[in-house]
């Protein structure tokens, strides 16, 4: 039995603590607050600010882990490499966890080092540096803190007028001690994908089938499992993430993200663990879920294939005001839609637009994706969260 160290712990990796413990491991669940979703399921967890090098040595120190599997970006990443050096298997490994927390790196190692087809991009560290960065990349654009998760602090420039309202979104949305932004050149795709890619310590670079995924604010609403795509687009967004993936070495799950014009296929994001659009395969999409799949690939445990196994999609039920979870009205209704679940992470509180929950839809692999997406987005309609006074965490 291994001991494994989550750090994050929210909905994703509550997920992905119930998959390791399925397979007879012991998990020890951190974050900065207490009873996150995966504290709940978890054998042990601590309360730690993960951005205080001297805590997190402390609670290392403390639980002893075998294996530390980050699952946000507000982490000291640089203290990975000092507890990799102590024999400690960080997932997928410290280099990758250190270029993909952030980014810039991550960016300028897929475009500047590998060739990977981005769109053009500058950063800013001051409010002077971004807007010569929006005169360079022009506009519209979109603008993006280096450090944040969840879409927050990204919007899109479509005029001059929006230009100071997007640094001041970017810097209330960047997490940890990091402030600086990236401003992208606007691509006018048709579809956005995430490429769940899993890399193993003995085994070939495997792909699930593409998720597309629609946004809001810069956060993930809805995805569907598969996303049609022309054969040569998905090969080439294969090549790009194996690409990718073999510099960062390490083995586990990635989400990488591209953006899908009518004839070509561009590099976004890279996240080296399980993507939030990747709660579809909790539908039953594919052989196993993308947690499933995390903890298999970490644990070195056999990957047979990964193959379609019907349409699904998810919607996300989200919340409206800030509060104190009370309880939840309308499940039954959502649950009466055809062919539907529902997963309720389980967080203590509320804020807008915060995630609480998703619906999830399914049916056989010929029917129209349009018809359940439309029913996960019902069953997640139906859902209200009943909150008391406002609180904080």
């Amino acid at each position: 039995m291994k001991t494994l160290l989550l750090l994050g712990s929210g909905e994703l990796g509550k997920e992905f603590v119930i998959s390791v413990k399925r397979l007879g491991h012991r998990v020890v669940a951190v974050d900065s607050y207490q009873h996150a979703p995966a504290m709940q399921v978890a054998d042990d967890w601590r309360v730690v600010n993960m951005l205080d090098p001297a805590a997190l040595d402390a609670v290392i120190d403390d639980v002893q882990p075998d294996i530390i599997v980050p699952e946000i970006e507000a982490i000291r990443t640089e203290r990975l490499f000092a507890y990799e050096s102590r024999g400690i298997h960080v997932v997928p490994s410290a280099r990758a966890a250190n270029y993909t927390m952030n980014r810039k790196a991550i960016r300028d190692l897929a475009s500047r080092e590998l060739g990977v087809k981005t769109a053009r991009y500058a950063y800013a560290s001051t409010e002077t540096e971004f807007m010569e960065a929006l005169a360079d990349i022009g506009i519209p654009c979109v603008v993006k803190p280096l450090m944040s998760s969840s879409g927050k602090g990204q919007s899109t420039v479509r005029s001059a007028a929006e230009a100071q309202r997007a640094w001041t979104y970017a810097m209330e949305g960047s997490r940890g001690d990091l402030r600086e932004v990236i401003v992208e050149e606007f691509i006018p795709f048709e579809s956005e994908i995430t490429l769940l890619t899993v890399t193993q310590h003995a085994g070939p670079t495997m792909f699930c089938p593409p998720i597309g995924h629609r946004q809001e604010r810069g956060d993930y609403q809805e995805s569907w499992q598969p996303h049609s795509m022309p054969e040569v687009l998905l090969r080439k967004a294969e090549a790009m993430a194996e690409r990718v993936t073999k510099a960062l070495g390490g083995a586990g799950l990635w989400g990488v993200e591209f953006f899908l014009t009518s004839s070509d296929v561009y590099f976004s994001e890279l996240s080296p663990r399980p993507h939030d659009t990747g709660m579809v395969t909790l539908a039953g999409s594919q052989t196993f879920t993308e947690f499933e799949l995390h903890a298999r690939a970490i644990l070195g445990l056999p990957i047979p294939s990964i193959s379609v196994e019907r349409v699904a999609a998810s919607a996300v039920v989200l919340a409206s005001e800030v509060g104190t979870v009370r309880d939840y009205q309308g499940l039954e209704q959502a649950l009466c839609v055809a062919n539907t679940d529902v997963r309720l992470f389980g967080k203590p509180s509320t804020r807008p637009y915060r995630r609480m929950g998703v619906a999830l839809a399914w049916d056989s692999t010929n029917a129209s994706i349009d018809s359940v997406r439309k029913r996960a987005r019902e069953s997640a309609a139906s859902i209200h969260i009943v909150t008391a006074e406002s609180t904080s965490e």
